[in-house]
């Protein structure tokens, strides 16, 4: 399976989203499993699979935060200032 792309992710739903980081988060689980016990062919593969999981995990923060109000984007905005200095 190819790594999903970033432009692929943006077509999804949220509940698309949702499903798709548990079934990519579970085959991360047996290949870690299966690399521990036998070893893999191709250990790179736990790497895209990683990365798939963060790309998915973006896509639904940058959902979550294009939701928010303008009055939530402000707070955050000072939050995330005072956290700089």
């Amino acid at each position: 399976m190819p790594s999903k792309k970033y432009l692929e992710l943006q077509d999804f739903s949220d509940s698309d989203l949702s499903n798709e980081l548990a079934e990519t988060e579970v085959q991360f689980q047996k290949l870690r499993f299966d690399h521990t016990i036998k070893g893999l062919d191709n250990p790179l593969r736990l790497r895209e699979i990683r990365r798939d999981i963060a790309r998915i995990q973006t896509e639904m923060r940058r959902r979550q935060l294009d939701g928010l109000s303008d009055e939530a984007k402000a707070a955050r905005g000072k939050i995330r200032h005072r956290r700089t200095k």
